[in-house]
């Protein structure tokens, strides 16, 4: 095979990018050599389908003789917001880096090429520490705080840890020695931080290149911290059934579509690498169209789009073709060895203790409950009615399904945020255990969830999926929810609402959250209409 020109090389290196920031200073390094790129991946939660979309771009660049090193962010893990604690970052590291190389090799990419490097290995160096004292010294607390906006979790009140990971993710840069650094364009915020602070440190400013973000299944983009948005490499074949099953995919809907998405930023991209015609085929039977097989993206969602492609016929096709994907990663991981890794990495939790029945709402004479959100009765409801409180403008007063003929007048001090219109016939989530009072001179009997902005000039009810029914329940992960029939009213005297509710938070991809967990339903997370970050109350 002949040898690729400057030209080829970043063509190669270019092609399906949404971004290139130093794109001239690319060309002239390939002009003269190969370029040394660096792409990085903080051991949190489990890998996901998303990933296929950087193992096809390390692919180009190997082919167009880049040399490349996979950095495991192990302290980074822990700087954002310990999303990995400590003592779990080192199998996690161990997991990620076995996961990577075997989703590497399952699409035929040479992982020997690779070099793979751990962030403890240098990050803990005198050097590297006193580099990372320097930038925190130029880098006020907004530039901290905007560069890791999209990328580290945000809260009210931010710990000093997740504010130094845009600056040691800019250093990383420098001390990998690489003249590029890749990632996908959510990070594009950090990427602008380094190439400001590297030179105002004495370094070299590097290039950055910016993959698409995948779209997640039930969200804006696919998320470790969103279950229900993602599908990870190492799920069942029977849950990525259940989860593409459950995804929204209305027909003739091309725009609000996970599933079309999917199609489009991860299947045609893998099935078109080293020069291979892609093709996503629909097998149905005669009556209903017969086999189709399409050789570009465009043709199926115009099929789609004009209602020729049923949402049943795609998402089993799409769940046959992840199944697929998987399938060489799933048998990898198929030993004693990396299954034991997986449950040091992520340990299954630990069976609550089954709780004697209370018959009573009062908690026997001496119980310490827990105050955590196992203390709340939220639950998927429905506005039936919503109008202007007539003492208040700035209040309404809503007539709510809180389901199984539980009908409920709520006061609720919307009216300045959202318009009345709004209000009719929605899902919300409200909170259904609270004791019942006066507000306003109306009895309420319940609360609506809300998320705001941190200076509350936006106010937005939260969103439940769709298809979902007055009634049905709002879990988190590893926290029983409490029979309705024995549920606490809860003493507005005791705060236990104001506790669990300081630890509520909207995330970056726009989900509620409770620590770090979503607001979970069975048809998906609970998320916000625009906001990114927040809290909800």
């Amino acid at each position: 095979m002949a040898a690729l020109t400057p030209d080829e090389k970043y063509e190669l290196i270019s092609r399906s990018l949404q971004e290139v920031l130093g794109a001239d200073q690319v060309k002239a390094i390939l002009a003269e050599r190969d370029l040394n790129i660096y792409w990085g991946t903080a051991p949190t939660g489990k890998p996901h389908l998303g990933y296929f979309v950087p193992m096809t771009k390390i692919a180009d660049f190997l082919a167009a003789g880049c040399h490349i090193t996979v950095l495991i962010a192990d302290i980074h893990a822990f700087l954002d917001n310990m999303k990995a604690p400590m003592e779990l970052v080192g199998k996690r590291a161990e997991y990620y880096t076995e996961l990577i190389k075997a989703t590497l090799t399952s699409i035929g990419v040479p992982t020997e090429k690779l070099k793979f490097v751990l962030g403890s290995s240098y990050q803990l160096t005198t050097e590297y520490s006193l580099a990372n004292m320097k930038i925190c010294s130029k880098t006020t607390l907004h530039d901290a705080k905007k560069a890791g906006a999209e990328v580290v979790k945000q809260v009210d009140s931010p710990l000093l840890s997740g504010l130094m990971y845009p600056g040691m993710q800019a250093l990383d840069e420098e001390f990998l020695g690489v003249d590029a650094q890749f990632g996908g364009v959510d990070q594009r915020k950090i990427f602008t931080f380094a190439e400001k602070m590297l030179p105002a440190l004495g370094y070299k400013k590097r290039s950055h290149l910016m993959n698409t973000m995948v779209p997640g299944l039930a969200g804006p983009k696919m998320s470790s911290s969103d279950p229900d948005s993602k599908i990870d490499l190492l799920e069942s074949p029977e849950d990525v059934k259940r989860k593409v099953g459950k995804a929204f995919c209305e027909e003739g809907n091309i725009t609000e579509n996970g599933i079309l998405a999917f199609v489009k930023t991860v299947l045609f991209p893998l099935r078109s690498m080293n020069g291979n015609k892609a093709t996503f085929s629909i097998l149905r039977p005669e009556k209903f169209g017969g086999d189709v097989i399409y050789t570009t993206f465009q043709q199926l969602e115009d099929d789609f789009k004009e209602k020729k492609v049923h949402p049943g016929d795609l998402k089993k096709a799409v769940t046959d073709a992840i199944n697929d994907l998987l399938a060489p990663i799933r048998a990898h991981f198929d030993n004693d060895k990396l299954r034991q890794l997986t449950e040091d990495a992520y340990p299954s939790p630990k069976p609550e203790p089954k709780a004697k029945p209370v018959k009573s709402n009062k908690a026997p004479a001496g119980a310490t409950l827990p105050v955590d959100v196992s203390r709340l009765d939220i639950r998927v409801a429905r506005i039936i009615e919503a109008k202007v409180h007539e003492a208040n403008p700035n209040s309404f007063i809503s007539t709510v399904d809180c389901g199984d003929g539980d009908v409920r007048t709520v006061v609720s001090g919307l009216a300045k945020y959202i318009p009345l219109a709004e209000m009719q016939n929605r899902l919300v989530c409200a909170v259904c255990n609270l004791k019942p009072g006066k507000f306003q001179g109306v009895m309420s009997s319940a609360m609506l969830l809300a998320g705001s902005s941190a200076d509350d000039s936006v106010i937005e009810l939260l969103q439940p999926p769709k298809d979902l029914e007055a009634g049905d329940k709002v879990e988190f992960e590893g926290f029983a929810q409490a029979d309705r029939t024995s549920t606490e009213k809860l003493n507005p005297k005791h705060q236990i609402f104001e506790k669990v509710s300081a630890e509520f938070s909207i995330s970056p991809e726009g989900v509620a959250m409770y620590k770090d967990l979503p607001f979970s339903t069975k048809n998906g997370s609970v998320t916000l209409k625009s906001l990114k970050e927040g809290r909800i109350r």
